[in-house]
């Protein structure tokens, strides 16, 4: 039975996002109603090199929007945090450009994708990461703890995104970034949705 969101409860929503992602983390080469995998990620501007360069299961479960890393210019020695790791691609190239200075918190709702992303990591040799099982709502850091946020693709799937812009800004540093990668409507074009990458300081976002 199909299930309008509007009727549903932000419980509700949570678990079938969940239960959704779980799917594509232990089955990536099932049927999901969102594109996954390699071709996807090359489609959205990942190179065939860095891919090559990533544990196979981590790009075959790949279920992000668009290559927000393209646009992050991350340092060594920063913080950042990966809300919405999956399957960990991301989080493999984040660990890379901060390197063994900086560090990683990576956070996903779904225990399976957070499970996947655990063995990607242990594969790809890294230490500087933490994960964290928990909704975006629900933040488990420190207040002004992070020097840059990377969003891919979630933050149309939390219920209450108010709560999510509130856990970013509280966590994010002074000075702190915001990137985020979302599907949004073209209008008046045909097209019904275009992946955006925006990146934003937190003055940008909350003036």
């Amino acid at each position: 039975m199909t299930h309008l969101v509007n009727a549903m409860t932000s419980e509700d929503i949570r678990a079938a996002v969940a239960e959704q992602y779980g799917r594509v983390a232990t089955q990536p080469e099932g049927q999901h109603p969102f594109p996954v995998g390699r071709a996807f990620a090359e489609s959205l501007g990942y190179l065939p090199a860095v891919l090559d360069s990533l544990p196979r299961s981590a790009v075959d479960a790949f279920a992000g929007i668009s290559c927000p890393l393209a646009h992050a210019n991350l340092q060594p020695g920063e913080t950042v945090l990966d809300l919405g790791c999956g399957a960990g691609m991301d989080t493999i190239l984040i660990a890379r450009q901060v390197g063994p200075t900086g560090c990683v918190h990576s956070l996903d709702l779904s225990a399976d994708m957070l499970e996947c992303a655990r063995a990607n990591v242990a594969v790809a040799g890294f230490d500087n990461v933490t994960f964290h099982q928990t909704s975006a709502e629900d933040i488990p850091l420190g207040e002004g703890s992070i020097d840059a946020v990377i969003i891919n693709g979630i933050l149309n799937l939390c219920p209450t995104k108010e709560v999510v812009v509130n856990q970013v800004y509280r966590v994010l540093r002074p000075g702190g970034r915001l990137l985020v990668s979302e599907i949004v409507l073209r209008v008046p074009d045909n097209e019904d949705w275009v992946g955006a990458t925006c990146g934003l300081t937190l003055d940008d976002w909350f003036q």
